[in-house]
């Protein structure tokens, strides 16, 4: 039952449930629910929430509430009409009945979301998600009552679980969550948090138990020989079951060591040693199935025997156990001298020692009989049950108890000792108890009062506790419980980053650290190597954190600092603030346009500071001791200086306060500089000067001329030279690099990351239409294949009419409005509905491909196949993806995989410029970075940081990458990714965009970006992204990764950059007008394209091999075989053109290329995200376009007469094109030559294809889109068949079906 027809045809009876449950079933909603079939109980999570997020939210928000079903379909009863509850036909009497929950089974909690429901080993299991990323296990006991939950997983980021949990289908111990973007595969238990067997099985967890060979709680899956029986115990067993060790006095003479509990005691040995001399008391061996046991005798000797140990061996585990016999005399009561081991003499009624002579009857009957000591809970004055009052106020006796408020009202997980709880008369009670009450079935926190500060302040110490909403109340001297509110129990700060990250040495500046869970903690430390902890004063809200850097004016120029967080005893480290010299101001000047206002610019040295208008205050001096205040508006940074604009408005004579200025005061925090104005010529100086300048200006022109012109003759030359041997030196090292550049091409590239059928056949099926991968996917493995709707079925009936089917194929292509996308998308669809007929759906196919002849040859037979504009044509390419799936998996997959990973191998061996994906190494024109910058390789040590959650022992963190000094940082990170992925696989779990890079040089440290406060900005506003070269990184520095979240990073790699912004190809450069357009002017140095051509030839020599490979195992046939798809549709097409009379050889061969190289593998070579879980990027693309016309000109009959002039895509693999039409040709001669296929062998394969892809697609959908074309085109379809002979009962059947698909449609089924 879905959880909409739940709620619409059966009511709850909530009259025995709380008030709060009651008021969330009947007015909240159901968020989450579970049908636990093997129980046929059915769990619904409600909610009574009013506000967003954390808004409106109490400890009683949510619930857990679980139903009989039985109860559900025996009360519940329904009306003629699906989905609606009040009708004009529903009589009085048909109202639905109410529904109790089960009590003992309801949990009442603070943000429940979601809930999954399962039976391991006759156990009852709920996983429950929470709002605050907790997932929670609850493990119901006898009548269904539920326990206390545990929580099994916290998501760090805090992120509310998605409604639905989902079990893994192979594991069982495994269980899927959502939450955020991401979805994780989770354990169902914590095992190894129990250290002992007793404490494993008193868990009463049925996913864990104890391992003896491992000698620890683990899942059944993980104990090595589990399946031999008692080497792994379940909690069926019980704690009694574990192995224990006992020491039992077996006679008057001698005392028995011996072993109890569920194990095996084949070949096991015991050894009791004497800890303190190491002598061996006794040695035994098990005899047959016996455990093995070992006698002491009882001698006086053995008394001073004060500590031993006893070693129980196995063949694949040890068991040890060291008794204290020192203090066996001082022990008054029977069970506890029995637990250490010594012995209880009832004759004597003492304790005494193990091998101290005692009788054996007496010793025996009292060891049976002695009983262990059991903790009682006590119990309070109520009996075990807290009274609760709804008022605040409590009266005892005559007096009368107010309670206010407490404070704070959230506290982190390690609990808090200083909270403090308002209200009067506090001082008049006698014993003052604080009642804490969270999830429903969980003990409550009974804790009594630190400190009664006055009558109206007191103060309590609370524990640590889990994440959760808690209820307080206060009971004075064991009276009515006075509510306070609620209180929360929150995860510990969390910090994302610390803006700015630098500051100057003298302080003042206002700093934000942003994060979460901020409001709890005690007080922010700066931790300095030499001054200590400072501790800072702040103002913190729940998502951010202020504080004024303090002053470090005594330290060293450059220091770091530590920024922690305190919460309780715990210190959280935040983050490193780094400290700089103070800034340097070089002076000012005034400018006035008009008389009422001034601006003021105050010229600085650069430096990295983050200075914002909170932080500064200016003042400027004029006349004598004037002063007036200007308001800050901007800070530009240039090349040389960093200038800051403050402006005075509404003032009077601006001019003459400009003249009079004499200083200007600028306080940075705690920093105050005085700054002296820029020592500006006056005018009559000018005027004196000037004239004179003129003069000897004029004069020297006169001289000069004569000599440049002299000059420029002479340096014409030698920018001719220059220019000769810039040319000469490109030719030589484009020739250089084709005769000895090698590509190092890794054979082994891991594994190849295949797509599984159904995607690869979705994305050939809809190239341009990925919307439908969702709806053919969805719900496959809970889909019942025998609840297909009447509709539906009858629609799939019809369709397996050939007849029928043919005849409106036909009929669509006739329409006019039945464009190449409908044909397209009706071949699509026809395939997946008939995905598990593929014999059926090769007869049609068959039938199609001769009409379609029939057409073609009356105009011209060789562009049979040629495009994509009937549905044929289409559902000819789905047939060959659906045929050839294996083939193209099993023979060519790997050398197609290695083609594109060598061709981006070479690309990025030289520069590539980001914001247009020109390269240096391309084998397309289009795509040549042929403006190349000098370039050099840069060897980086690089240190990835631990995760301490997802530490690995097997993860190598140090790796040495190569990048280029060209590269923006966002390429170098992606090489440095690939790399550790190579070497390490992704046990991080992160992606690209989550990872960031800092360069370290000694102590100092510096976060490097693609555009910061030092990027180079252009004269036209143009910024210039920041390289490897920029950051002035040579060879072997050590760089350190960390890592932090995308939200929190402002640039990162998958950055669209705008149009603002330039890398490799600077804005006056001839190619990047080509991108800009022409706005952009300026000189730039003097390049040639043809200049690197060879750089195509040099990456076609280095792919050379592997695409070779990859050519030939598609036209090769394994143990000389062909596909079945291949030679069955070849040998086809041979027989109509011989029934055709088609004596032209050239059309066959071209019916051939264009069913099969034109129609499949083009499009696979072209596409390699169809087959392969990767990112095709646009240079990749126009790269494998290249190759996809060299394979097709290998299967052409035309002979290619190339010029000097044709394009360098043709040229580049002219020499190897007659080589591979041979090939091709022999390939063709092969398949023609191979017996044929029986009509059996094929039926055989194709039944084998079809029962593979079984349950692959959702068919209905399929069916459901089909029947919308039909009924589009009804009339036209319903004419042609009337028309048509022997096609009466489709007629019929049709009719018969659109009555069932009306039907359904007026039941708002559809």
């Amino acid at each position: 039952l879905g959880t909409q027809e739940m709620t619409s045809v059966v009511a709850f009876d909530l009259r025995n449930f709380p008030v709060s449950l009651q008021r969330m079933m009947s007015e909240g909603y159901c968020i989450g629910h579970s049908l636990v079939e093997a129980l046929d109980v059915w769990a619904g999570v409600f909610s009574a929430a009013t506000g967003e997020g954390q808004e409106g939210r109490s400890p009683a928000t949510t619930a857990l509430c679980l139903f009989r079903m039985s109860e559900i379909q025996a009360r519940a009863k329904s009306c003629s009409w699906d989905f609606e509850l009040i009708l004009p036909n529903c009589k009085e009497g048909d109202k639905p009945e109410r529904v109790q929950p089960i009590a003992s089974s309801t949990l009442i909690h603070s943000d429940l979301t979601s809930v999954y429901g399962t039976v391991v080993m006759n156990r009852t299991i709920l996983f429950l998600g929470t709002g605050d990323g907790q997932l929670l296990k609850v493990i119901l006991g006898e009548n269904l009552t539920s326990n206390c939950p545990e929580v099994i997983y916290e998501i760090k980021e805090e992120t509310p679980v998605f409604y639905k949990l989902v079990p893994d289908p192979r594991k069982n111990i495994y269980i899927y969550l959502t939450a955020g973007k991401e979805v994780r595969r989770i354990r169902v238990a914590n095992c190894s948090k129990h250290k002992s067997c007793s404490e494993c099985l008193t868990a009463a967890d049925p996913h864990c138990g104890w391992c003896h060979s491992l000698q620890r709680c683990t899942f059944q899956e993980d104990c090595v020989n589990s399946g031999q029986s008692e080497n792994w115990l379940d909690v069926s067993y019980g704690a009694k079951k574990c192995p224990k060790i006992q020491i039992i006095r077996s006679s008057r003479d001698k005392t028995t060591v011996t072993m109890v509990g569920s194990f095996s005691p084949k070949n096991s040995d015991c050894t009791v040693r004497n800890v303190d001399t190491s002598r061996v008391l006794c040695q035994g061996k098990s005899q047959l199935n016996r455990t093995c046991t070992c006698n002491i005798p009882t001698r006086p000797i053995y008394r001073d025997v004060l500590m031993v140990n006893v070693t129980f061996s196995f063949p694949s585990w040890i068991l040890s156990k060291r008794f204290n016999l020192t203090n066996c005399s001082s022990l008054r009561e029977c069970s506890k001298c029995i637990v250490t081991g010594c012995a209880w003499c009832n004759s004597a009624r003492r304790c005494i020692h193990p091998f101290t002579a005692c009788d054996p009857s007496d010793y025996q009957s009292n060891q049976e009989l002695c009983p262990f000591a059991i903790e009682k809970p006590p119990k309070n004055p109520e009996g075990g049950r807290f009274k609760e009052n709804k008022s605040n106020r409590t009266n005892q006796g005559l007096q009368v108890f107010y309670i206010k408020a407490i404070e704070p009202q959230k506290i982190s997980t390690l609990g808090k000792s200083n909270v403090i709880v308002t209200g009067a008369n506090f001082t008049r009670a006698s014993n003052i108890t604080m009642i804490l009450k969270g999830t429903s079935t969980c003990d409550k926190d009974v804790i009594q009062v630190s400190h009664v500060l006055n009558d109206t302040h007191m103060k309590f110490s609370l524990p640590s506790s889990r994440k959760e909403m808690k209820d307080v109340c206060i009971q004075f001297d064991g009276g009515n419980c006075s509510p306070v509110g609620a209180l929360s129990y929150i995860a510990l700060p969390h910090c994302s980053f610390i803006f700015p990250a630098t500051t100057w040495m003298s302080g003042g500046q206002n700093i934000t650290i942003v994060g979460r869970n901020f409001d709890v903690i005690d007080n922010l430390i700066i931790s300095h190597e030499l001054k200590g902890n400072i501790n800072v004063s702040e103002h913190c809200m729940a998502t951010f954190c202020m504080f004024l850097a303090p002053s470090l004016k005594s330290s060293k120029a450059r220091t770091n600092v530590a920024v922690k967080l305190r919460v309780q005893d715990t210190y959280l480290d935040c983050g490193t603030l780094q400290y700089l010299e103070d800034p340097r101001f070089t002076g000012y000047r005034v400018e006035s346009e008009i008389d009422t206002e001034l601006e003021v610019k105050i010229q600085k040295e650069n430096d990295n500071f983050n200075i914002s208008k909170k932080d500064i205050e200016i003042t400027l001096f004029h006349g004598e001791n004037k002063q007036l205040n200007c308001s800050f508006e901007n800070i530009t940074r240039n090349q040389d200086l960093t200038t800051i604009l403050c402006k005075i408005q509404n003032i009077r004579n601006a001019n003459s306060i400009a003249t009079s200025s004499k200083k200007v005061r600028v306080r940075l925090g705690n920093l105050e500089l005085y700054v002296e104005q820029e020592s500006v010529p006056s005018t009559w100086y000018f005027l004196i000067v000037l004239p004179v300048l003129l003069v000897i200006v004029i004069f020297a022109a006169v001289g000069v001329t004569r000599q440049k012109s002299k000059e420029l003759s002479r340096k014409q030359s030698q920018q001719l030279e220059l220019l000769e041997s810039e040319l000469r030196k490109e030719i030589r090292d484009g020739f250089a690099e084709l005769q000895m550049d090698k590509l190092d091409v890794v054979d082994s590239f891991g594994t190849v990351p295949f797509l599984d059928y159904k995607h690869f056949a979705l994305r050939t099926f809809f190239p341009e239409s990925g919307g439908f991968t969702h709806i053919f996917t969805e719900d496959m493995h809970n889909r019942d294949a025998n609840d297909k709707n009447e509709s539906l079925t009858a629609l799939d009936a019809l369709i397996c009419n050939k007849s029928f089917l043919v005849t409106v194929i036909h009929t669509l292509e006739k329409q006019k409005n039945f464009s190449v996308k409908d044909r397209c998308l009706f071949a699509s669809f026809l395939t997946i509905a008939l995905q598990t007929k593929l014999v059926y759906l090769t007869s049609i196919l068959e039938v199609l491909t001769r009409d379609l002849m029939e057409q073609s040859s009356n105009m011209q037979p060789k562009l049979m196949l040629r495009r994509t504009e009937s549905v044929v044509e289409k559902l000819l390419t789905n047939w060959m993806s659906v045929c050839l799936s294996g083939f193209l998996r099993e023979t060519v997959g790997e050398p197609f995989y290695l083609l594109v990973t060598t061709l981006n191998q070479k690309i990025n061996k030289g520069p590539v410029d980001v914001i247009t994906c020109k390269a240096l190494y391309t084998l397309n024109e289009d795509w040549l970075l042929w403006q190349v910058p000098e370039f050099s390789t840069v060897a980086l040590n690089v240190v990835f940081e631990k995760i301490p959650e997802n530490e690995s022992a097997d993860v190598c963190r140090n790796i040495s990458v190569n990048v280029l000094d060209c590269d923006t940082i966002g390429q170098a990170k992606e090489k440095i990714f690939q790399a550790f992925l190579s070497k390490n696989g992704s046990p991080y779990g992160l992606q690209l965009n989550e990872i960031g890079l800092e360069l370290q040089v000694g102590t100092r440290q510096k976060e490097l970006l693609d555009i910061d406060s030092s990027s180079v900005i252009l004269e036209d506003g143009i910024t210039k992204l920041n390289t490897i070269g920029h950051y002035e990184v040579r060879m072997r520095l050590d760089l350190d990764i960390y890592f932090f979240l995308t939200q929190l990073n402002w640039m990162t790699s998958n950055v669209e950059y705008s149009d603002d912004h330039c890398h490799l190809i600077l804005p006056d450069s001839e190619a990047f007008q080509d991108v800009q357009g022409k706005r952009h002017r300026g000189k730039h140095k003097f390049k040639v394209k043809e200049m690197y051509l060879t750089k195509l030839l040099s990456t076609k020599v280095a792919i050379h091999s592997v695409l070779e490979k990859l050519f030939r195992s598609i036209w090769s046939l394994p143990n000389s075989r062909a596909p079945f798809a291949i030679k069955y549709f070849f040998d086809f097409l041979d027989a109509q053109a011989e029934n055709k009379k088609i004596t032209d050889p050239d059309v066959v061969h071209i019916w051939k290329t264009n069913s099969l190289p034109l129609r499949f593998w083009v499009n696979i070579l072209k596409n390699p995200q169809f087959v392969f879980d990767i990112k095709k990027t646009p240079h990749i693309d126009g790269c494998l376009s290249v190759i996809a016309q060299a394979f097709m000109d290998a299967f052409s009959l035309t002979e290619q007469q190339l010029g000097k002039e044709a394009p360098t895509n043709k040229l580049l693999y002219a020499k190897d094109i007659p080589t591979y039409k041979e090939e091709v040709k022999s390939y063709y001669k092969a398949i023609r030559d191979l017996p044929p296929l029986s009509p059996l062998e094929m039926e055989e394969f194709l039944t084998q294809e079809s029962k593979k892809h079984e349950n692959e697609f959702n068919e209905e959908v399929a069916l459901t889109e089909i029947y919308k074309y039909i009924v589009k085109y009804f009339d036209e379809i319903l004419n042609k068949l009337e028309r048509e002979r022997g096609l009466e009962e489709a007629q019929k059947q049709l009719l018969h079906v659109k009555v069932l698909f009306d039907e359904k449609k007026k039941c708002k089924w559809m």
